[in-house]
């Protein structure tokens, strides 16, 4: 009897040691997953602390200038730059807040019968044929699976835009007192380093702003006039979608190009014509005039790699995360030159012969 004891327990064994490797195996990859969902959101969380960030540097960007201009102390010019924006922001509401809503209206009730009249025509066509047909079925399925991921955010768009400005009224009424947080947790021997990397980013974040904000306004005015003298219906609400769009860029001129397109096709198709390149010249007038004033307070940033960095932080983060992804890819470059491409040039010219 004791021998089959003796034999009986190394199988026990055995098989006890093969399920723990299995519970210890699905308890790694739980694990995983967990810290993955918890990294998406702490990304998602980072993203609305940088937009956050943005909404202060404006702030103390018209903070700035007020004082420039004025010789105020710092917080009565900060009171006015925050009161004046706000000031001017309802200004606009109410004296155009009626035209934009009724425009606003009319576009969103004319636009599904100006698609429906633009599938007949290209329904006419072989060539419109093969487009209704690739946009169709499957593909357009797909399309609106994209668009809802691109519009998909952590806490709705609502709570994220709450989110957002609670921050930035933070951001803006105590900046020192987050920049020496962060700072003190730097080692001492990094500290100069860290306020170099800061201060670049500031620097970057400030030109990145000021730069789209211009452009933001630019094209609306351009947009709204050029399509007032060809009498496009709505040209107010085609201008504000234009300048709102064109915080993305790339994407958003096409997707602002292609509502007033549709509505001037149902006028004719000249008009198409003539609206479309009312729309490419106007983003090329704003391009030259204010690309040369970002470039001053920007690093150069491939297009390749915007484009790129737009479809990854759309994918991963929604509209939050293209509208932010310029700015993103921007601190990137610094961090990377900043910690990574100096030390090494350094290190290379510490090399024996290097100099020769």
């Amino acid at each position: 009897m004791i021998p089959e004891n003796k034999q009986t327990d190394p199988i026990t064994n055995k098989e006890l040691t093969y399920i723990q490797k299995v519970w210890q195996t699905v308890a790694i990859v739980a694990l995983l997953v967990v810290m993955i969902l918890i990294a998406r959101v702490a990304f998602n969380v980072l993203l609305m602390v940088l937009a956050g960030s943005l909404i202060a540097v404006y702030f103390h960007g018209m903070g700035d200038l007020v004082q420039k201009n004025t010789r105020l102390s710092r917080r009565w010019s900060m009171l006015i730059a925050v009161l004046g924006s706000f000031i001017i922001l309802g200004l606009l509401l109410w004296f155009m807040g009626t035209k934009i809503q009724t425009q606003a209206a009319i576009l969103s009730e004319t636009l599904p019968t100006t698609i429906n009249n633009v599938k007949l025509k290209l329904s006419e066509t072989p060539i419109g044929l093969k487009i209704l047909e690739h946009l169709s079925g499957p593909n357009s399925e797909k399309l609106m699976n994209t668009a809802q991921a691109f519009f998909h955010t952590s806490f709705g768009v609502l709570g994220n835009l709450y989110i957002i400005i609670l921050l930035g009224i933070f951001f803006t009424a105590s900046p020192k007192l987050y920049k020496e947080g962060f700072l003190k947790l730097i080692p001492t021997s990094n500290k100069i380093l860290a306020r170099t990397v800061v201060e670049r980013i500031s620097q970057v974040l400030k030109g990145w702003l000021k730069g789209t904000m211009l452009s933001m306004v630019l094209i609306t005015i351009l947009i709204t006039l050029g399509l007032s003298v060809m009498a496009i219906p709505v040209a107010l609400a085609l201008g504000l979608i234009t300048g709102l769009l064109k915080i993305v860029p790339n994407f958003g001129s096409l997707a602002a190009m292609i509502p007033g397109v549709l509505l001037a096709l149902t006028i004719s198709t000249e008009t198409a014509i003539i609206t479309a390149c009312i729309y490419v010249v106007s983003q090329a007038i704003v391009s030259n005039i204010v690309t040369p004033l970002i470039q001053k307070r920007m690093i150069n940033l491939p297009p390749a790699l915007t484009i790129i960095s737009q479809v990854i932080m759309g994918t991963l983060s929604g509209v939050l995360g293209i509208i932010l992804a310029v700015p993103l890819l921007a601190i990137v470059i610094i961090l990377v030159d900043e910690l990574y491409v100096k030390k090494m040039q350094v290190a290379t010219l510490e090399q024996p012969g290097s100099c020769s």
